[in-house]
């Protein structure tokens, strides 16, 4: 008996369905695909593979499904010429179907999280004539945001997908070469969580691998020859809570979060959305794979500097080829997606919060210059929306005080304090370039006094009246250290 509702049999869709689709490993094909890796000077490649009859017509029938999903809905960026772009090109549409069909199956945080992983994705097919592999880190609170289901449809739509839940440096090593995979790594809080283990071979071939030419050297071989291995690659993690900062440093990151009752996604089935994914990523190879040497001597014009430039140039590559409305699309998201992770790295980061909280336990005792470790630590963990009563196993204690604070140069001495009794103690004014540096106070709003614009002509201005102090008073300033 057929399924009435199965599209191969409805009456509402003319999409003939091919046979059910394996994921990962492409649409049925005429022909073997014809392969050759890209020289690392980049450049276009022969890697995309030949079409047949069925996928092309699948192609066609998918873009006609997806434009008819996002008709009506607003584009961004207004004409279709922008700054930073030029009129429509042959990528506009399938960049936009591509969109559609992410939005349709994954519930992302926001729109301009939709735009990153969509130019992400296309940007994997480039990879090989790129200066950067920007990371995608897909991190949620809690289980069930989506981010597994976000990474099937990665893989149905990257550039050769390598998939994996738990792997080791030595495997993803010699898996790396030069047209790389795209890696995909699921769980990967318990790769860098407090109870993995000792993990830095791989953090650091994850954060070596976002700059070409940054190899990984091993003993290899019977004969124990220095090898050099390749670690430029593309990558996209996903695990429950942050990942480590230099990893995150490094990543475009999307912040999932649970759907609410009303936000409604289309069921991910192999039979159905894998061809459809499948259609749209090799849209994206017969635009893109031609245009590697092209993108090699690129520079855009980015909204931001630095790393966070590095990790978002090759999705504002990809937007200015596109054209259309992608160039503003792309930066807009840049802006706004780099911004929210600036405040978002300054009220998360341990250290910087611990500064914060120090700060405000010495603005609670007025007028001391000096605290004792353990009435410190007292005051820290009495904080119930603070994270120091559940720090380590039982809770901050002055060892990991003093392990955290190490890095801003700031230790305990031993302090007198009143009769004669000493203690370990912070002193305030150790403190001072720490929280100016790291979490500078708004500048406080000074009233203003009517003080002539420039000087009489030949007469020095009037001096105020009174007198102020020349320097520092005289005295010490808190309490003496112990000889």
């Amino acid at each position: 008996m057929k399924d009435p509702t199965s599209p191969a049999t409805s009456n509402a869709s003319s999409v003939v369905w091919p046979p059910i689709a394996v994921p990962g490993q492409g649409l049925p094909r005429n022909g073997e695909e014809q392969t050759e890796p890209c020289p690392d000077t980049g450049g276009a490649t022969s890697d995309a593979p030949n079409r047949s009859t069925g996928g092309s017509q699948l192609a066609q029938a998918s873009a006609q499904t997806a434009a008819s999903d996002s008709a009506g809905a607003p584009s961004l960026g207004g004409p279709e010429t922008q700054d930073g772009g030029g009129a429509a090109g042959e990528g506009t549409a399938p960049l936009d179907d591509l969109r559609t069909a992410i939005g349709r199956y994954v519930v992302l945080p926001s729109d301009e999280a939709l735009t990153a992983v969509t130019l992400w994705v296309a940007a994997s097919h480039i990879q090989p004539g790129l200066q950067h592999a920007p990371r995608l880190a897909v991190v949620g609170p809690t289980k069930g945001c989506g981010k597994s289901r976000l990474l099937d449809v990665l893989y149905e739509t990257v550039h050769q997908p390598m998939m994996t839940v738990n792997t080791s440096p030595a495997v993803v090593f010699r898996v790396i070469g030069k047209n790389p995979p795209t890696l995909l790594v699921d769980e990967a809080d318990t790769i860098f969580g407090p109870k993995a283990g000792d993990k830095e071979d791989l953090r650091g071939l994850l954060n070596a691998g976002h700059q070409r030419n940054r190899p990984a050297w091993r003993i290899s071989g019977p004969e124990h020859k220095p090898t050099a291995f390749p670690t430029f690659a593309m990558a996209a993690l996903a695990g429950i809570g942050d990942l480590p900062d230099t990893i995150m440093d490094r990543a475009i990151v999307i912040r999932m979060q649970k759907r609410k009752p009303g936000e409604q996604i289309s069921p991910f089935r192999s039979r159905y959305s894998v061809p459809e994914l499948h259609a749209l990523r090799d849209r994206l190879a017969d635009w893109l794979v031609p245009q590697r040497g092209t993108v090699t001597g690129a520079v855009p014009k980015m909204p931001v500097e630095d790393r966070a430039a590095d990790t978002w140039e090759p999705l504002v590559i990809v937007a200015d080829l596109a054209g259309g409305h992608w160039p503003a699309r792309a930066r807009a998201a840049c802006l706004a997606m780099t911004r929210n992770e600036v405040v978002q790295d300054e009220q998360t980061t341990l250290k910087t919060r611990l500064l914060r909280d120090i700060r405000r336990v010495f603005d609670q005792e007025a007028g001391k210059e000096a605290l004792r470790s353990q009435e410190l630590l007292a005051v820290l963990i009495q904080d119930a929306e603070a994270p120091w009563a559940e720090y380590g196993t039982k809770g901050l204690n002055a060892y990991h005080l003093a392990n955290l604070l190490r890095d801003f140069g700031i230790s305990p001495a031993n302090y007198r304090f009143e009769k004669g009794r000493q203690a370990k103690a912070y002193a305030r004014n150790q403190f001072v370039d720490a929280w100016a540096r790291y979490c500078p106070d708004p500048a406080p709003s000074v009233p203003t006094t009517e003080v002539p614009a420039r000087p009489t002509q030949g007469r020095p201005p009037t001096p105020p009246s009174g007198s102020l102090p020349a320097g520092p008073p005289i005295g010490p300033a808190g309490p003496r250290p112990a000889r």
